[in-house]
C-alpha cells in the first residue's frame, strides 16, 4: 500500500541564505536528530559561477525499530541518499532522498524545498512531501509501516526546532546577515548588515487564508500557523490528509472548493480516511447547490407559526467558546408543529440553524483567538410526554437527523440532555440507531435536577449565561412554545401527498450517462439568433459535451432501455434524441466544438443559435483509462457498463428578450457563500462555451 505525505507551508522571518547556513549545520551529523547517525557526502559540483551547488549524500540511520525486527531484517542501520541542489540566483533549495536499504521491498521517495516567501523576499518557506510504497517485508509489513510513519512524523515535528536551534547558534555566534549571492564582478559595496530579530523564530500566517483563496496561486497553500490558528492541532498526518485533500478538490472541483474548516469536519468524520471524506464531501457539494441550500439563510422566510410555537435559538456561547443553541423540547407541540406545517418548512427551519451555526463558529474563532468549529445544543425535555412519540412526528424527526447527520458532520460539539422524564428512555431507542456513533458520545443525559451544581451545568457553561428557566440569572429569550391550535391542522390528506421538497424538488434534473448510451436533451428554435445557456455539474466519471442542430424534428424521446446493461433503477433519466440511422453532416450537423468535461467541474456557457430548428445537447461518456480508483473497479465488478452522473439546467433566452451583451452569459464559478472560498471568472472556453474552473 502507499502511503502518501504533504507537510503545510511552514514560514520562517528570516532571509534565504541565514537560513540555508543554519540549514547546513545539520552535517554530517545533529545531536539534535539522534536517529541521524551520519552523512558522507558521494558527490559535489557547483557552476562556475559559483550559483549552483549540488551535494549528494549517503546518510545512516538508526531507526527506532524491536531489536527482533532488525535482527530479522538482518540490519543494524538504513541507509538513504539525499540530494541537495541549491540555486543562490533562484533563492532555492531542492531536496531529493531516496532509501538504499530494502530498496526493493520498500520505496521511500521525499522532496522537500526552501524558498522565498512570495510576498516577503525576507521570509523563507519550507514543504515537504513524500510517499512509501511498502511491496514486501518479511511478514511484517503493517508493522515496518507504522514504525516507519510514526518515525517521518517525528522528524517532521523535528525539523522545526532543529533550525530554530541553529538559527539561535548563528545569532549567538554575532551571524545576523548574509548577503545575497551575486555575480563575481557585481560590486556588493552598497549593501548593508541587517539584524534578524532576536528570540526564537517567529512563525506567521502570512499566506492568505482560504476565504481569499485564488485557485491555481501560491495561495492555495496552507501553512502550518494557520491551520494551528484557526482549524486546531492536527498530527503530521492528519495536517497531510486535509491538504491532499483540498489540493484533489481544487484539481477536481476548481471554483466549488469549501473552506478548510469543512472540509476538517468531513474528515474527522471519516477517521481521516481520504477516500471516504472525499465521496462524502463531494455529495454534499452537490446536495448544496441542487437544492440552492448556500442560499438559506438569505431566502428562507420562517413562517410566524414557528416564531410563536418553536422553542428553540441561539442563546450566547459555552465555556469552551462555542456557540450555545436551546432547545425546550419538552415545551413544544412537535405533534402540532408537524401538522399545521408539514416536513417541508421543518426541515429547512433546522437547516437554517445548521447555516447559522457555521457563521457563528467562524465569528467565536475570530473572537476568542482558537479555532471553534462545532456548537454546543442544550436540550431542556421537562413536559417531554407521549404526545412526542407521535408516528408522524418520530418519522420527519429522523428525516431530519439523517439530512443533518449526511451534510453537517461533526459540527455538534457536546448535546446537554437535562430533565429526561421516564418516557425518554423510549425515545432514545427510536432515533439513536440514526445517529452516528461518534456523535452519540457527546451526549449527557441528566434527570431530574441532576444538572445542577458540581458535574452538571455550571462545568459546562458561565454562572452568567445559564437561562433562567434553568437556574440561572441570564434572561433568554428562547419562546416557550405552547400548543398549536387544532384549526391550523393540515388534513390528514394533504400532509400524506406532501413530499419533503428539499430532497426531490430542484430546478436541476439529473441524468445517467451510459458507456454506448448518452443522455440528449432536445430544444426546439423557431427563430435565429437566439441564445441557448446551460448550466450542469459532472457529478461522476468524465463526460463529452456536443451541441448538434437538425433541420427536421427527431423521433419522439424515448427512454434508452437499459436491460442490456443490467442498469436499471439506477436513479436518472437516460433519454436518446438522435436516431442510430442519422449520419452526422447529412441528417445533422455540430455546432460547437466538443467539450471534455472532468469529474467535478461545473460547466457554464451559452450558444446563440443560426437557424431555427432543432438543437441537441448532448453529454457522452468519455473513456478515460488513466488514474483508476479502487471504487471505480469495484463499480465494475457490480454493473456490466460504466457510468457517469451529469446535474443540469437549461434555459433558452428569445431573441426578442435578450438585450444583454454575450459577457452576461460568461461563465462564473459556482460558488458556495457559506462554505466556498471567493472564487473567480474563468478564462477557459470552446466557442461560446465556456467552463468554469
Amino acid at each position: 500500500m502507499v502511503q502518501k505525505y504533504q507537510s503545510p507551508v511552514r514560514v520562517y522571518k528570516y532571509p534565504f541564505e541565514l537560513i540555508m547556513m543554519a540549514y547546513e549545520r545539520r552535517f554530517p551529523t545533529s545531536p539534535l536528530i539522534p536517529i541521524f547517525v551520519h552523512s558522507d557526502i558521494i558527490s559535489e559540483s557547483k557552476s562556475e559561477d559559483g550559483a549552483t551547488h549540488v551535494i549528494e549524500r549517503r546518510c545512516t540511520l538508526d531507526v527506532d525499530a524491536p531489536r527482533l525486527l532488525k535482527r530479522i531484517a538482518g540490519v543494524e542501520y538504513l541507509y538513504f541518499v539525499q540530494k541537495n541542489t541549491l540555486d543562490r540566483r533562484q533563492r532555492t533549495l531542492h531536496i531529493e532522498a531516496y532509501n538504499e536499504t530494502f530498496s526493493s521491498r520498500v520505496i521511500v521517495r521525499e522532496h522537500c524545498s526552501y524558498t522565498v516567501h512570495p510576498e516577503n523576499e525576507d521570509w523563507t518557506c519550507f514543504e515537504q512531501s513524500a510517499n512509501m510504497d511498502m511491496k514486501s517485508f518479511f511478514g511484517f509489513e503493517s508493522t515496518a509501516e507504522k514504525i516507519a510513519m510514526r518515525q517521518y512524523a517525528a522528524s517532521i515535528k523535528k525539523g522545526k526546532e532543529i533550525i530554530e536551534y541553529y538559527l539561535e547558534e548563528l545569532e549567538a555566534e554575532g551571524i545576523t546577515f548574509i548577503p545575497r549571492w551575486s555575480l563575481p564582478s557585481t560590486s556588493t559595496k552598497g549593501s548593508s548588515a541587517r539584524p534578524i530579530p532576536t528570540g526564537r523564530v517567529e512563525h506567521s500566517r502570512v499566506l492568505n487564508g482560504p476565504a481569499d483563496t485564488v485557485p491555481g496561486s501560491s495561495e492555495d497553500k496552507l501553512d502550518a500557523d494557520y491551520i494551528r490558528r484557526y482549524l486546531g492541532e492536527l498530527s503530521p498526518l492528519q495536517e497531510s490528509c486535509l491538504i491532499r485533500l483540498r489540493q484533489w478538490l481544487q484539481e477536481t472541483h476548481k471554483g466549488k472548493l469549501p473552506k478548510d474548516q469543512h472540509v476538517l469536519r468531513f474528515l474527522r468524520s471519516r477517521d481521516f480516511s481520504l477516500e471516504k471524506a472525499r465521496e462524502a464531501l463531494c455529495q454534499t457539494l452537490t446536495w448544496r447547490k441542487q437544492h440552492q441550500v448556500d442560499l438559506l439563510l438569505d431566502t428562507w422566510l420562517c413562517p410566524q407559526l414557528l416564531h410563536d410555537y418553536y422553542a428553540g435559538g441561539w442563546h450566547h456561547h459555552d465555556k469552551d467558546g462555542r456557540p450555545l443553541y436551546i432547545l425546550r423540547l419538552g415545551q413544544m407541540d412537535t405533534k402540532g408543529l408537524v401538522r399545521a406545517l408539514g416536513e417541508e418548512p421543518l426541515l429547512r427551519h433546522v437547516l437554517s440553524i445548521n447555516e447559522e451555526g457555521l457563521r457563528r463558529c467562524e465569528e467565536n474563532t475570530n473572537l476568542f483567538g482558537r479555532p471553534i468549529s462545532s456548537w454546543t445544543c442544550l436540550v431542556d425535555l421537562e413536559g417531554l410526554n407521549m404526545r412526542h412519540l407521535w408516528r408522524p412526528g418520530i418519522k420527519a424527526l429522523l428525516k431530519i437527523i439523517e439530512v443533518v447527520e449526511a451534510n453537517y458532520p461533526e459540527t455538534l460539539g457536546r448535546l446537554l440532555i437535562l430533565r429526561a422524564p421516564r418516557v425518554f428512555p423510549v425515545l432514545w431507542t427510536l432515533i439513536s440507531p440514526f445517529i452516528d456513533e461518534n456523535t452519540r458520545k457527546k451526549f449527557l443525559v441528566y434527570a431530574g435536577n441532576d444538572y445542577q451544581g458540581s458535574g452538571g451545568l455550571v462545568d459546562y457553561i458561565s454562572k452568567d449565561f445559564i437561562p433562567d428557566f434553568l437556574g440561572g440569572d441570564c434572561q433568554c429569550d428562547v419562546p416557550e412554545g405552547g400548543l398549536v391550535p387544532k384549526t391550523l391542522y393540515h388534513t390528514a390528506e394533504e400532509l400524506e401527498n406532501e413530499e419533503v421538497k428539499l430532497c426531490t424538488e430542484t430546478i436541476y434534473k439529473t441524468a445517467s450517462v451510459f458507456k454506448g448510451a448518452p443522455h440528449e436533451l432536445l430544444i426546439e428554435i423557431t427563430e435565429a439568433s437566439s441564445v441557448i445557456t446551460w448550466d450542469f455539474d459532472v457529478c461522476k466519471g468524465d463526460i463529452i459535451f456536443n451541441i448538434y442542430h437538425s433541420k427536421r424534428a427527431p423521433q419522439p424521446a424515448k427512454k434508452e432501455s437499459l436491460g442490456g446493461h443490467g442498469l436499471a433503477g439506477l436513479g436518472g433519466t437516460n433519454l436518446q434524441m438522435i436516431d442510430r440511422s442519422w449520419m452526422l453532416g447529412l441528417d445533422y450537423s455540430m455546432v460547437e466544438t466538443a467539450l471534455t468535461c472532468r469529474e467535478g467541474e461545473s460547466i457554464q456557457g451559452s450558444h446563440v443559435t443560426r437557424w431555427p430548428g432543432f438543437y441537441i445537447l448532448q453529454w457522452r461518456f468519455h473513456n478515460t483509462p488513466t488514474n483508476t480508483r479502487v471504487d471505480d473497479v469495484l463499480a465494475s465488478l457490480q454493473v456490466s457498463s460504466h457510468k457517469c452522473k451529469v446535474m443540469y439546467y437549461t434555459e433558452v433566452l428569445h431573441s426578442a428578450d435578450f438585450r444583454g451583451s454575450m459577457t452576461s452569459l460568461a461563465s462564473s464559478h459556482s460558488g458556495f457563500s457559506q462554505l466556498s472560498a471567493a472564487t473567480t471568472s474563468s478564462g477557459r472556453s470552446k466557442t461560446s462555451s465556456i467552463a468554469s474552473r
